[in-house]
């Protein structure tokens, strides 16, 4: 049997997109273990802790209650009503239970939020470094990244000069990511202040803002979000969260998101013919997880914040490296501009991230992403979301690797 699929039969949309880079990492990793080679993951974007009890427990619940059929694709009514309130109470955003919408993931609230959205030409700024799924979602909606790169001296953060630059009059999407996946920033309300001044000149431009690590911040951050910080913003942004990071639950599926009616019903015609609607189980457990105790928040912030200033420590005493200490999320993103051009033991040449980062994991056994997924060079990207123990041994990997290079 051939293995060739006849010629054409492929669509060519797929032609613009590429596999996920940060997934390809994580899987070459483990497949390295599974032939017995000792190898640290850094490059999962997931915490290393479990479910909090009480949520597993409201999934059972939920099992043994016949919760296991079809449910309305925007979600059961519990889950948007518990997304509503939660919105009101932490981000003081009004959104009533119909201008809410639940989908398995938060990739899904973006892929269904820009192919409900886009038409051939339209182009969405999307702020470098970037989370590697969203040029390619654009690209696959027929839409056109535009990718402004913002600058480490600048805490990668998306400066209002540069935002003005990037708009033209077929601009219809920014996305908004904060706390960053890969460099961890985060925005003061200041900040998104003076970034909402700009898009207030440029009423066809809509906000997709992305708050999936909302609740990891740390150093006593404020976190606000761009609709509370510019009321007047609240017509034309699509405000998106998840339960998979600040409660442990990037199995489960659960992306929401909260934004004018007009655009959840376009969002919600798209997943119908789709995923049609997210986990029955998955949804009971995500009730539990927004309207339950959240005392267990806290302690994942103080544990990550430990982690973080570990690896920032650490990562500053390699030789040729340079670490920012972020604001948020589980990530850092060193530069490696001083290394490249050196010369591995093995004898090979450093030319670009990747290069850094592959050598990295042959030679010493520790897996991360090169900073040219992210849509920014040279930087690479580290998750600290794993044990001290295991970050201090590839810390002290990567810093024998640095100081091999000649």
């Amino acid at each position: 049997m051939s293995n060739a699929l006849p010629k054409g039969f492929l669509a060519e949309s797929l032609n613009r997109i590429q596999p996920s880079p940060t997934i390809a990492a994580s899987q070459k990793a483990r497949d390295l273990v599974a032939t017995g080679r000792d190898v640290i993951s850094l490059g999962v974007g997931e915490p290393d802790h479990d479910t909090p009890q009480n949520i597993k427990d409201a999934a059972i619940a939920a099992i043994q209650r016949g919760e296991t059929k079809y449910t309305a694709v925007e979600g059961i009514p519990e889950l948007r009503k518990a997304i509503a309130e939660k919105f009101k109470r932490e981000n003081g955003l009004d959104y009533r239970v119909a201008q809410t919408f639940v989908s398995p993931g938060g990739k899904a609230i973006v892929y269904n939020a820009l192919m409900a959205t886009l038409n051939p030409g339209d182009e969405v700024i999307i702020p470098a470094p970037y989370w590697v799924s969203y040029p390619d979602i654009v690209l696959l909606g027929g839409g056109k990244p535009v990718l402004p790169e913002t600058a480490m001296a600048d805490g990668f953060k998306l400066r209002p000069e540069a935002l003005e630059g990037a708009i033209t009059p077929k601009t219809k999407w920014l996305i908004l990511n904060q706390p960053c996946n890969p460099t961890g920033a985060c925005y003061t309300r200041d900040e998104l202040k003076a970034l909402a001044g700009v898009l207030l000149r440029h009423p066809q431009v809509w906000v997709l803002t992305d708050d999936m690590y909302e609740h990891l911040v740390y150093g006593g951050f404020k976190y606000h979000t761009i609709a509370q910080v510019e009321p007047g913003l609240y017509e034309r942004t699509l405000t998106m969260n998840g339960v998979s990071k600040a409660y442990a639950m990037t199995g489960w599926r659960i992306g929401y998101c909260g934004g004018p009616e007009p655009l959840i019903r376009a969002m919600a015609k798209l997943q119908s013919q789709s995923a049609s609607n997210a986990s029955s189980i998955s949804q009971w457990a995500s009730v539990e997880a927004l309207n339950g105790p959240q005392d267990f928040i806290p302690k994942f912030q103080k544990v990550f914040e430990e982690r973080r200033d570990l690896v920032v420590s650490m990562l500053n005493q390699c030789a040729g490296l340079e670490c920012p200490k972020p604001e948020g999320a589980f990530y850092v993103y060193p530069s490696i501009a001083k290394l490249i051009g050196k010369t591995s033991p093995s004898g090979k040449t450093i030319a670009t991230d990747e290069d850094f980062v592959t050598e990295l994991l042959e030679s010493e056994g520790v897996a991360a992403v090169h900073g040219a997924a992210f849509g920014l060079s040279p930087f690479f990207r580290v998750s600290y979301a794993t044990s001290n123990a295991k970050l201090e041994e590839a810390c002290r990997r990567i810093q024998r690797f640095c100081g091999n290079l000649r």
